[in-house]
């Protein structure tokens, strides 16, 4: 890991992980100059709300869900509807 991934996977995100926030307090005595600056900015775009702790759902999940949402669930609600208006 470094902060180079956890800086770019958060912005892309806008989540930090528990483990990611604890990785760089643990090793922030031996960041370059340059991993210094990302850490701070991260840190700024943590206080702004623009990256919040918590968890990345997979993939996977998200799929599923957005296949839930826009296929099988509209076809249940019509089937109710047509049902109800019988």
């Amino acid at each position: 890991m470094s902060v180079g991934e956890v800086f770019l996977e958060s912005l892309a995100t806008g989540v930090i992980t528990e483990r990611e926030m604890a990785w760089i307090a643990a090793h922030q005595d031996s960041f370059a100059r340059h991993e210094e600056a990302l850490a701070l900015r991260l840190g700024r775009l943590i206080d702004e709300g623009q990256v919040n702790l918590g968890c990345r759902i997979p993939g996977r999940v998200m799929r599923h869900r957005q296949i839930l949402n826009e296929w099988i669930e509209p076809l249940g609600r019509r089937r109710s509807a047509r049902y109800a208006c019988a």
